[in-house]
């Protein structure tokens, strides 16, 4: 178990990070890929992704890549740069500037467990041109298995954080933390992530913590392990359906089609309105003055046309806007 230490301060300073973080997703993606599990809606992803690495004509780039990220266990924490949060360019940039000392801790707690290609020790070095190769295949595996499908990612991230918002209003800064169960458990001093892989303290010391939710974490919520690194807890949202890529097959474009071409009316532009910063069933009910079962029918349409995502928590469905849903209702 994982037991992060909060002070009064910390609590204050607890925030959710503003988007998906497209490093955190990609290293995390890497880890999905290569293990064993057999989630269904991650399926047709790996075996797309997999195809791509193996017909790409340069593999060999990403030997390294895949070697720093096992299935399993610990990863380097230099590859999750604090500095990510400000998009996929600034974290790469941090990472061909991680210092030589922080790169060799890492690769030696990596090398304890896993075996690494030679490439690793010159990595060790802080070598330039390694770095450069190492974030040229992140950048190139981002284009491959991250990037087709980043409105639904960032879609799962948002009705995530919609949640966060509204348990924010309700209960504070308290409530937020009480909101992430059931993976997580707050007892009002100290955040439990129950099933951690291993036994540790992290005392946040009044610098608060970094919330980041995330589509391809697993069902365990992931900290970095060196504690002189600004705290970040990275955990999972609900993948909402799965992937499917934003370029998708001409069945799903004629049903996509077909779905929006049921959209028209003054109802369901309201619908979209009310779901603008998040609402439930029952609110969109009351604000449009329709009945229940009519908001429901008119949140399922829209949900089958990619507008809304809807999570159910407890009694409640909440619904919020994909970017697509924000798209048509700014237009």
């Amino acid at each position: 178990m994982l037991k992060v230490i909060f002070s009064r301060e910390d609590i204050l300073r607890t925030r959710v990070a503003p988007a998906a973080d497209p490093v955190w997703e990609l290293v995390l993606s890497l880890h999905l890929l290569q293990g064993r599990g057999r989630d269904p809606l991650l399926t047709e992803w790996r075996r797309t992704v997999a195809r791509g690495l193996r017909t790409d004509s340069a593999a060999e780039r990403y030997r390294l890549l895949l070697a720093l990220n096992p299935p399993r266990g610990y990863f380097p924490d230099f590859l999750t740069p604090y500095a990510s949060k400000d998009g996929l360019e600034a974290g790469l940039e941090a990472v061909r500037g991680t210092p030589a000392d922080m790169l060799r801790r890492d690769l030696t707690l990596l090398a304890e467990e896993n075996t690494l290609p030679p490439s690793a020790t010159a990595l060790a070095r802080g070598e330039p041109e390694v770095l450069h190769h190492l974030t040229d295949s992140m950048l190139r595996y981002q284009s491959l298995a991250v990037t087709p499908y980043w409105s639904r990612i960032q879609a799962a991230v948002e009705a995530d954080r919609a949640r966060r918002a509204r348990a924010l209003l309700d209960g504070g800064a308290e409530g937020l933390l009480a909101s992430l169960r059931p993976s997580m458990r707050w007892d009002g001093e100290v955040l439990e992530v129950l099933d951690y892989p291993d036994s540790r303290e992290l005392h946040l010391d009044g610098r608060g913590l970094l919330l980041v939710p995330s589509f391809f974490c697993a069902r365990t919520p992931v900290a970095l392990l060196d504690p002189s690194l600004p705290p970040v807890l990275v955990y999972p949202v609900d993948r909402l359906g799965g992937l499917m890529p934003e370029a998708g097959s001409g069945h799903a474009d004629a049903a996509q089609r077909e779905a929006l071409a049921a959209l028209l009316g003054r109802t369901r532009a309201g619908v979209l309105e009310a779901a603008d910063e998040g609402c439930t069933t029952g609110e969109v009910a009351r604000r449009l003055r329709i009945s229940a079962a009519a908001a429901s029918q008119h949140t399922t349409v829209l949900r089958n046309a990619g507008l809304l995502v809807s999570h159910r928590d407890r009694n409640t469905v909440l619904h919020t806007l994909t970017p697509l849903g924000r798209a048509v209702l700014d237009a």
